[in-house]
């Protein structure tokens, strides 16, 4: 009797020490500058003092996966462990005469158009990898929209938890009513990655889904 309520306590010590150190692979999808990056790195920043990535006015400045292992978020005294992935912005067609516009010489910008479109493609193989997707739109921007379509199209076919951040709610033009009505079916939460505005609901939802996975 007394070995069975020995073995009983030790796997209650075990499962509690265990119990929170899964790392959840939570990805960052969306559109060239919405934000993506923006958002990993006030994350990354705020929990381990680093950021992820480089941001940039000009398009498709992320042109391959990076990410950061074991980043600790601690949200209202609960903490969570994740791997964070920050992906290129998803593009139907991406031109090397895009870059041009921002003064990068043409053979620059053919090479940055080719690393943007393989970008793109790892980008949805790395799909498969992920527990949790968050989809950074851009809150001025119009969500209807085929890139925005095939990043929820891939995602529902995955049955991956999403949650739907409209950024950019510093700037007068945006409008998350939009987005809401475009993704009814989701979670959208209004942030601003640059001010860190709102990022409390922000970590709710995260925390909400992560007991999905």
């Amino acid at each position: 009797m007394a070995i069975k309520i020995f073995k009983n306590f030790f796997k209650r010590i075990l499962g509690n020490l265990f119990k929170n150190t899964k790392e959840i692979k939570l990805g960052f999808y969306g559109p060239p500058n919405a934000g993506k990056t923006s958002l990993a790195n006030r994350i990354c920043k705020d929990f381990t003092g680093e950021e992820i990535g480089t941001i940039s006015k000009v398009p498709h400045e992320t042109r391959k996966v990076q990410f950061k292992e074991k980043v600790e978020i601690s949200y209202k005294g609960k903490k969570m462990t994740f791997k964070m992935i920050d992906t290129p912005g998803i593009a139907t067609k991406i031109d090397y005469e895009e870059f041009l516009k921002y003064k990068i010489p043409k053979k620059e910008a053919k090479e940055r158009a080719k690393e943007a479109t393989q970008g793109v493609i790892e980008s949805i193989k790395w799909l498969d990898d992920m527990d949790i997707v968050v989809v950074v739109l851009d809150g001025t921007e119009n969500p209807y929209n085929q890139v925005n379509i095939t990043i929820i199209g891939n995602l529902v076919a995955r049955k991956i938890p999403v949650l739907i951040v409209a950024n950019k709610v510093d700037l007068k033009k945006a409008d998350i009513k939009k987005i809401e009505a475009a993704f009814p079916e989701y979670d959208v939460i209004g942030i601003s990655a640059k001010f860190g505005d709102n990022l409390e609901e922000f970590y709710e939802s995260i925390f909400k889904l992560s007991k999905k996975v």
